[in-house]
């Protein structure tokens, strides 16, 4: 199992400083990946407004200042970019990391960040589809021609190619039907956010199952496509991790080295390969207090 972190998102504001020692951290104790969100803005009940980083601006500083952990987005919103661009714009982050991005790729969900930011918020599903289509085609095959009902890549053609030959591996973070049928035919992973099951082995293994059943509706073997799960992880001092919705608060994982690591092997026994651990509280700290479980993994 590969274990990777999730940097600040909305926890608090984070300036560049201390993401790279959060970076560095982790390349340093040993995780295998660090991912951050792909969002605008995020506005609360109670009036508060948060927003993080612009995720490729943020992606690309990452690569630069690392050597050896793969990066991502978590998951990076189709609806936020020219499809075309996005592939350029990977394709670019990857060379400068020497081949280490991932590409998680999503419709995007929050509202009020489209409407904030003039972006289109209706067929999201139809639009992200032909999006797909355009960024798999630039990555995977260097060129494509596409006219659609949204976007358009008139002969496109990604010029310099990227590092690898078929680009970076493509993740999909969606559990919608119609999602799940547009990209497991082509993914090379599929990621849960740990809200989609309460957090917890017991809640992730019918989810698993529904998976593969999506898997084989499309044509794929379920073990074809790697599974990968974000799990919440409080230690002491922990503040909570403010969500979206009210109704999506869960159970954090304990911190404790013996204990985090016998849930980490819990997924693996259930085929999970990769899992992004989002710590409360998120500090340079926090994740240095993961180095015994990545010990303990090991052994």
């Amino acid at each position: 199992m590969k274990v990777g972190v999730q940097l600040p998102e909305v926890e608090r504001v984070v300036r560049w400083p201390e993401l790279r020692r959060m970076a560095e951290a982790a390349e340093r104790i040993g995780l295998d990946s660090i991912w951050v969100g792909d969002h605008l803005l995020y506005r609360y009940d109670d009036g508060t407004e948060r927003g993080p980083w612009e995720a490729w601006a943020l992606l690309a500083a990452l690569a630069a200042v690392t050597q050896r952990v793969e990066i991502a987005p978590l998951v990076a919103c189709t609806s936020f970019h020219n499809p075309a661009i996005l592939a350029k714009q990977a394709a670019t982050v990857d060379e400068i990391s020497g081949g280490r991005l991932i590409l998680g790729l999503g419709a995007g969900w929050n509202e009020v960040e489209y409407r904030a930011f003039g972006v289109p918020f209706d067929h999201r599903v139809s639009r992200f589809e032909e999006a797909f289509t355009i960024i798999r085609g630039l990555l995977r095959d260097g060129r494509v021609d596409f006219r659609g009902a949204y976007y358009t890549a008139d002969d496109a053609v990604l010029l310099p190619p990227g590092p690898r030959p078929n680009g970076p591996p493509l993740v999909i973070g969606s559990m919608g039907e119609r999602m799940l049928s547009i990209t497991l035919p082509h993914v090379d992973a599929w990621n849960a956010w740990y809200t989609w099951f309460g957090n917890s082995i017991e809640g992730y293994l019918p989810l698993r199952d529904r998976i593969d059943a999506a898997c084989r509706s499309a044509g794929r073997d379920p073990t074809e496509v790697k599974r990968s799960v974000a799990l919440l992880v409080a230690f002491d001092g922990a503040v909570g991790r403010r969500t979206a919705f009210a109704d999506e608060v869960v159970e954090p994982l304990s911190g404790d080295p013996a204990t985090l690591t016998s849930v980490l092997r819990g997924f693996a026994e259930a085929g999970v390969g990769h899992v992004q651990l989002v710590l409360d509280p998120i500090t340079e700290e926090s994740i240095e207090r993961l180095a015994p479980v990545l010990e303990q993994l090991a052994r």
